[in-house]
This record gives structure tokens, C-alpha cells and sequence, in this order.
């Protein structure tokens, strides 16, 4: 097993540098903090600002909280500062934190493997609604996102998740963030391994434990095993992707080093073969490595993804195996190429008769009310189980053939589509200006406006539109909202308004694409010099793009294929 570095105690240099410069990498330059984050992070321990939160901060209120406990620790329980509503976009770079932030928090609850039952799903409404002014987002990474959380009402909120087994550890902060996993593990009659146990495993051990509490910057990842690749493995730190060895049976192929933000990087096979058994151990051993040899200097280059850029796959390998496991791993075969879209949209049945059905929320965005009524549904019809996904989608399970089109339409009055137009079904949206302090522009609502438009200007393409076409909104340039792998990513920025002013906008980038969108050769795209487009011009520009697509496109190209060859004329 991995041991811990004492953080009292640096140990000694094990190797030369090729640069005198020291990059904060605990087993090569010792454990000396070499920035403010790393000072406070090793005076103490993210996971100690609990005991603050219960019994001094909760009782005093928001002007009791020690600014290293509200800027930093308080993450480490899921808790970050709201903006405060009134600051416009040109003022996010140029404010201080304590100027952008509201007295209230965003509260992420995390969600291992998206997996809910309806009895958790009616606690989080109820708190929604009691605690935080009825609002509730699905996110990106299988969370679940509340806002307007006042700090003395923390920690009866956590009492009423413990109470149903969910939790907000380390759904922020330096530390292993929630684990993607496959929204139908378990239930997809085509799968090829359940992660489950996996990912059951590596959370009951690994979260919330000190030895993986103080990280370079977080740490990201992704379990599946099913054969649509639907946990976006190629953008983690680590996944595990469900794959057939002819001679060991089913396991998972290892990737590592992946990761978007402002400079996007795919993760890369080590070409090994994880047995199940050895799931949880090669997980540690990845963290390990990351926790003693990230970088810690600079936060900016603190993700695991710059460390594999310049120790490549076959040095990451060799230390894990010798470093970290002590046994080498077999070589394994990478994964099949999807043949099937990995959101699970619409109506799937399960390995036991019974029906899952995927549907899409507006660009993330829903209520603790609704989410209340969408336990009942499911308890109406028998039904105790659903997911969330990567696609801020919910997926509700264990239903009956005869149903089906009954819940359907229950889903559609809780604004969640199991039959959504294209333009719909693959629309995200992050977080943006009405909460995040980083943010730049709206998301929600300009993503929302756009789809509606969309969907009636492109109406009478019908069977002409595309096979898929993701269009995904990001507030600042962070790409929470994956735009480098997105058809259409939209980067917010401001731009001139023509009267001496400035106006919400995008930076546009096109064609990127991942396996789960049946990609062989999944990417970050292309952008266009000088092509930006006003957040009022959004639908305009999109709808000129999908006309000059269906003009142009050869055979079976898809919109992305179609992108990466076109003149940049024809993107404009």
C-alpha cells in the first residue's frame, strides 16, 4: 500500500532534477510549501474545517469565518462562495474575491457513480426548497448543485444527507473529486462489466481519508463498463474502461493524465489490464503518484495531465508498477470503438425485461420541487432508482414495458425530455454569471433561449439535421462545460457592442468530439481566428452553421468530421 509523506519531515531527494528550479514534488524536492495554497494546506488539513463549520461557524454566522477556512477549506465539504448578484462580467478579473462573493454558498452534493434512490432524491428536494430557495442543477459530473445555502444551515443539511447516506466530502478542494460511473452499471443488458463494486470500493476507502487529502490541485475520475464509453474517460485524471482480455476475462483498460480547463490534454493508455480485483489498488497507487510526484509550484500547472505530458505513459507505467504496486500489470487491449451514443437518451431495456429511460434536462437546471415529484413519479410506478450523468441527464430505472410511455409523459411536465430534439439532447450548460464568481456571461438562460430558438428555426430540416450536435455554453474560459470537445463550444468573453460598450459573448470552437459520440478519433477541434459571436446572435450563427453543414457535408459526415476539413468561410 501506499504510504503517506510526512508533511513535518521532508524526505530526502531520491533523484536529480534536469532544472534547479524545485517544482513542489514531494518525493523529489521535499514537502517545503512554495506558494501560500501549500502553506495553508499543510497547517491544516482541509478535512478539520468540518468541525469549525458545526460548531463555530454555524452558530456565529458568515462573519465568523476565518478567510483561510472561507477561500480554501470550506471546499473540501463542498461549500464555495456564491457571487453576488449585481456584478457584471467586465468585473470578475478585476475584483477581488471577497468583492465578487455573496454571504451564501453553492453546496455540491457529491454523487459516486450518479446513483440515487428516491428516498435520498426526496431529501435532497426537501432541502432544496427549505434551504436553497428551490434551486437544483445537474451537473456535468454526476453531481448535484444547490445555491443560496446560508452557513447555519449547514450542518442540518448534512445531517439530513448522512441520514439517507449521501454526503458533500471532498466535492471540492485538492482532493479526489466525485466518481463518474456509468449511469447503467448494473442495469444495461450489453455491459461489459459492472463498475459498481469499483467504485463502492475506492469511496468507502479512499474518501475522506488524510493520506489523499492534500493533492497539487484536484484529482478526477471516471469508471465504466459499458461499450458506449459514457463516463467522457478521455478528460479524467484516471479511468477505468471496461474491456475483454482474451485470456483474463473482463476488467478495465487504465488511462491517465487527462484534463480540459484553459489548455485541454486527452488522457493516454498505459496499455495495461486492470483486473477487478486489483481495481482499487491501481486506483491508489495513480493518486499516489500524482500526490507525491504532481507538481505543486504553480497551480496553473498542478494537474496530473502536466506531469504525464513529461513523463509520457511508459516512465508513469514503470513507477507504478515498481513505485506503487510492487507487481507488474498484464498488457490489456484498449477499448472497441463506440457504436452507440454514450447519454443514454430515451428508452433502453434492462438485462432483466425491465426499462431505463434517459432524459435531458434543460441545460442542467432543475428544482428541489421537482426533483421531489420525480420521486413520486417513480414511486408511482414501481420504481425506486435513477441516475444522473456526465450529460446533465437523469436516467430513471426499473421500469415496466407497459409504463413507459406513461412516464415519459410524467418526465415531460418535470421538464425533463426522454425524446428531445438533437439540438436539445446534447446541450450543456455550466454554472455561469448568476452564481460563479469566475464566470464572465450567462449560461443558462442564453443556452436555454438558444435551443428553444433553435429548435423551431430548424424545424423544417427535419431528417436533414445531423446525427448529434452538442452545444455546450461555458461562462469563462475553465471549459467546466467541456468546449474543446464539444461540435459547437462556446468560451464566454466580452465582446465590443459597436458603441463604445461592451456585450456578452463567445468565443467559438468546433468539432471536437469524444468515443462516446462514435468518434474513432475523438479531439479538441479547431477554432477560427476572430470568430466570436454576440450571445444575442447565438442563434443566428448556429443556424447558418447547421444550413451550410447540410449543404456541404459528403455521405455520412458528421458535423464534426465536416468541420475539421471545411474552409473557414463556411464556419463563419
Amino acid at each position: 500500500m501506499t504510504q503517506a509523506i510526512d508533511t513535518q519531515n521532508a524526505p530526502p531527494r531520491s533523484r536529480p532534477r534536469p532544472s534547479a528550479k524545485p517544482q513542489g514534488q514531494w518525493k523529489v524536492d521535499g514537502t517545503t510549501p512554495l506558494n501560500s495554497n501549500e502553506e495553508w494546506k499543510q497547517q491544516d488539513d482541509g478535512l478539520n474545517v468540518r468541525e469549525r463549520i458545526e460548531t463555530i461557524y454555524a452558530r456565529d454566522g458568515f462573519d465568523s469565518i476565518d478567510p483561510g477556512d472561507l477561500h480554501g477549506r470550506f471546499r473540501w465539504w463542498g461549500l464555495y462562495t456564491q457571487r453576488k448578484p449585481g456584478i457584471d462580467g467586465g468585473k470578475t478579473a478585476s475584483l477581488e474575491p471577497h468583492e465578487l462573493e455573496d454571504r451564501y454558498f453553492m453546496m455540491r452534493i457529491r454523487i459516486d457513480g450518479g446513483a440515487l434512490d428516491t428516498d435520498q432524491l426526496r431529501v435532497i428536494g426537501g432541502i432544496s426548497t427549505e434551504f436553497a430557495r428551490d434551486t437544483a442543477d445537474i451537473t456535468d459530473r454526476q453531481n448535484i448543485q444547490l445555491h443560496w445555502v446560508d452557513v447555519k444551515d449547514v450542518p442540518e443539511i448534512w445531517r439530513r444527507l448522512e441520514s439517507v447516506g449521501l454526503h458533500t466530502t471532498e466535492a471540492c478542494g485538492d482532493v479526489p473529486r466525485v466518481i463518474l460511473g456509468s449511469p447503467v452499471a448494473g442495469i444495461a443488458a450489453n455491459e461489459i462489466i459492472d463498475p459498481t463494486p469499483a467504485i463502492r470500493e475506492i469511496a468507502d476507502r479512499f474518501i475522506g481519508n488524510p493520506l489523499y487529502s492534500n493533492l497539487p490541485r484536484k484529482f478526477k475520475t471516471a469508471i465504466t463498463g459499458h461499450p458506449s464509453l459514457d463516463v467522457v474517460h478521455e478528460i479524467n485524471d484516471i479511468s477505468l474502461v471496461g474491456v475483454r482480455h482474451p485470456e483474463l476475462g473482463a476488467g478495465y483498460d487504465l488511462w491517465v493524465g487527462g484534463g480540459l480547463s484553459t489548455s485541454g490534454r486527452l488522457a493516454e493508455r498505459l496499455g495495461t489490464f486492470v483486473s477487478p480485483e486489483r481495481t482499487a489498488a491501481v486506483w491508489e497507487g495513480v493518486v499516489g503518484i500524482f500526490r507525491d510526484y504532481g507538481y505543486r509550484r504553480l497551480r496553473n500547472k498542478a494537474r496530473l495531465k502536466y506531469l504525464m505530458a513529461d513523463w509520457g505513459p511508459e516512465k508513469f507505467r514503470r513507477v507504478l508498477e515498481t513505485e506503487y504496486l510492487g507487481y507488474p500489470l498484464p498488457d490489456g487491449p484498449a477499448p472497441e470503438r463506440s457504436h452507440e451514443p454514450g447519454d443514454h437518451s430515451g428508452v433502453h431495456e434492462q438485462k432483466d425485461g425491465r426499462f431505463y429511460i434517459g432524459a435531458t434536462t434543460e441545460v442542467g437546471r432543475t428544482s428541489g420541487t421537482r426533483l421531489t415529484q420525480l420521486a413520486d413519479l417513480l414511486e408511482r410506478h414501481g420504481s425506486h432508482r435513477l441516475r444522473t450523468t456526465p450529460h446533465q441527464k437523469i436516467v430513471v430505472l426499473d421500469i415496466e414495458k407497459d409504463d413507459v410511455e406513461d412516464v415519459i409523459d410524467a418526465l415531460r411536465g418535470l421538464e425533463l425530455e426522454a425524446r428531445p430534439s438533437v439540438i436539445r439532447r446534447s446541450a450543456i450548460a455550466c454554472t455561469g454569471i448568476e452564481f460563479c464568481k469566475l464566470a464572465i456571461v450567462d449560461t443558462k438562460d442564453t443556452a436555454s433561449a438558444a435551443v428553444s430558438s433553435l429548435e423551431e428555426r430548424l424545424a423544417d430540416l427535419d431528417r436533414k439535421m445531423p446525427r448529434k450536435l452538442g452545444l455546450h455554453v461555458n461562462g469563462c474560459p475553465n471549459s467546466c462545460a467541456r468546449i474543446q470537445t464539444a461540435d459547437i463550444g462556446l468560451k464566454g468573453q466580452l465582446l465590443p457592442d459597436g458603441n463604445g460598450g461592451q456585450q456578452p459573448g463567445f468565443q467559438v470552437h468546433l468539432g471536437g468530439g469524444l468515443a462516446d459520440d462514435q468518434r474513432a478519433d475523438g479531439g479538441m477541434g479547431r477554432t477560427v481566428r476572430g470568430l466570436k459571436v454576440s450571445a444575442g446572435e447565438l442563434p443566428d450563427y448556429v443556424e447558418r452553421l447547421v444550413r451550410t453543414f447540410i449543404e456541404e457535408a459528403q455521405d455520412d459526415e458528421t458535423f464534426a468530421e465536416w468541420t475539421s476539413r471545411a474552409e473557414e468561410g463556411s464556419l463563419l
